[in-house]
């Protein structure tokens, strides 16, 4: 060969290389990591962000202040297994089939897990679910047995069942940041499921908090009286009254009651060890002395009942605050914060007393709305706030719109990603419930309804055929159904034709 030639091909070749590496190479996209914290019971009224000054939560807040807070976040079914299996599903109770808290659920249907794990995440799931069976879509599970216990809990860990000493929140709280800094693959995009037992009833705040709040006496909503005028059946016959249903020993803490019978808060004090119970009773049982001499009845005693109530239920909520600010720091120290979306939500909505009610289960406001507060700093701008009517129905989507995961046509829910992002303000006008657990505790009427930011329709069925609409800008508590009044004829037409519209 000619050395004209042997230069040509040289030249090609070192060309070639040239031109091969000087071409930047596609960087991979980095995918989120996901921490999805669920409470149990937590009502937005007391998340300090919303502002009802209840209560201060600066932890969950610092979330809001950082990323986003959702002002119209609601569930589809407000009761806690099929809360929760519409959030791992994006599906309806109706389509998922865990319509209440009796069925079981099946664990074969689709869920965003089991996408993420396909799409190479790591996932775990720690703390409460409230579905029976091994949860699957999980690379790690540490469960609470049904709903739980406060004190010394038992967990199923990957199937096998163990017993942790101390207090429930705080250990949720340990073993998440454990699992994250000694359990998980760190090659690996994570999505972590962190979910709290507290402040589900029966209340039983931590050791430290047990005298939280001594020294205050906090005034009850403005309906704590409510004679349930201007609504129908299901108000007036529910058993959800703090003054009236609430029970002397399960959730006011009394050993024994007024008339002197013993009372079912004896299992409580029997899973405590020594130390523990004698923290509790030193903690209550004075004062529990001094109302049992004091003899009050009528409205102080149910003013009483308020208070003994909202203290127990606010101090769990410290320590589920604490656990936020204890991931948020860890975040911060280990260079994850900038990629981890991190989600604080409630399973739904709670009665802080409104109606003179504890429990959620109803359509009407403080149970159907939920707390929501969301930060992902690569897209979601510090002090965003979102009216419109997210659902938790939209969780399974939104994940996996932010993993870049197909999302199934099964499910029913909305990714808002582009909304919470900025990107549009367009999402859907009307929301769809229903709840369907009756008779059973409580006795809430089953019914089903739709509401759009300012109108509400429900109706009442099974054993009751009644309807009831709100105008929530004009009676935002709820209070007066103007279904029959004919000034609202028109309302009523448009609500009903979006309901068929489900």
């Amino acid at each position: 060969m000619k050395q004209n030639q042997l230069n040509s091909i040289a030249l090609l070749i070192m060309g070639l290389l040239f031109f091969s590496c000087g071409i930047p190479k596609k960087k991979e996209v980095q995918k989120p990591n996901i921490i999805y914290i669920m409470s149990d019971d937590h009502a937005y009224q007391a998340v300090s962000a919303y502002g009802y000054g209840l209560n201060e939560t600066p932890n969950i807040d610092r979330l809001a202040k950082e990323g986003a807070i959702f002002t119209r976040a609601c569930v589809t079914n407000s009761l806690c297994a099929p809360s929760r299996a519409a959030m791992l599903t994006g599906k309806h109770s109706f389509v998922n089939g865990k319509v209440d808290n009796a069925l079981p659920f099946n664990w074969d249907q689709d869920n965003f897990p089991k996408q993420l794990q396909k799409a190479g995440y790591q996932t775990a799931l720690i703390g409460k679910i409230h579905l029976n069976g091994l949860p699957q879509g999980f690379d790690y599970s540490m469960v609470l047995m049904g709903q739980g216990m406060y004190y010394n809990p038992d967990f199923w860990v990957n199937g096998k069942k163990t017993r942790f000493e101390g207090y429930c929140t705080e250990i949720v709280t340990d073993q998440a940041l454990d699992w994250l800094k000694n359990k998980r693959d760190q090659s690996k995009p994570f999505c972590m499921l962190y979910h709290q037992k507290a402040p589900h009833r029966n209340w039983l705040p931590a050791p430290k908090y047990v005298n939280l709040y001594d020294e205050k006496t906090f005034d009850p909503p403005e309906t704590y009286f409510d004679d349930y005028e201007g609504r129908g059946t299901a108000a007036h016959t529910q058993e959800m009254e703090i003054a009236k249903h609430a029970m002397w020993g399960h959730d006011f803490k009394l050993i024994v009651d007024p008339n002197g019978d013993s009372t079912n808060f004896v299992p409580d004090l029997k899973r405590m060890n020594d130390e523990q119970r004698a923290n509790w009773m030193a903690a209550y049982e004075s004062e529990n002395q001094d109302f049992l001499k004091a003899h009050l009845e009528g409205k102080e005693l149910a003013l009483w009942k308020y208070n003994r109530f909202i203290k127990d239920y606010l101090r769990c909520i410290k320590s589920v605050d604490d656990g936020v600010g204890e991931l948020l720091d860890y975040l911060d120290e280990a260079g994850l914060a900038e990629n981890t979306i991190v989600v604080y939500t409630s399973d739904q909505g709670f009665y802080l007393g409104e109606h003179g009610w504890f429990d959620k289960r109803f359509m009407y406001k403080e149970s159907f709305r939920t707390p929501l507060v969301m930060r992902y700093p690569k897209e979601i701008k510090p002090g965003t706030k979102i009216d419109n009517l997210v659902q938790n129905i939209d969780f399974a989507p939104t994940f996996l719109d932010y993993a870049d995961i197909e999302i199934p046509s099964e499910i029913q829910g909305e990714s808002f990603r582009k909304l919470v992002g900025g990107e549009t303000s367009d999402f859907r006008d009307y929301a769809y419930y229903t709840y369907y657990e009756y008779p059973s505790v409580h006795m809430v009427k089953r019914h089903y309804g739709v509401a759009t930011k300012r109108y509400k329709l429900m109706h009442f069925y099974y054993d009751v055929d009644e309807w009831e609409l709100y105008d929530l800008e004009k009676d935002p508590n709820e209070m007066k159904s103007v279904y029959d009044d004919p000034a609202y004829a028109d309302v009523q037409k448009m609500m009903h034709k979006k309901l068929e519209e489900v």
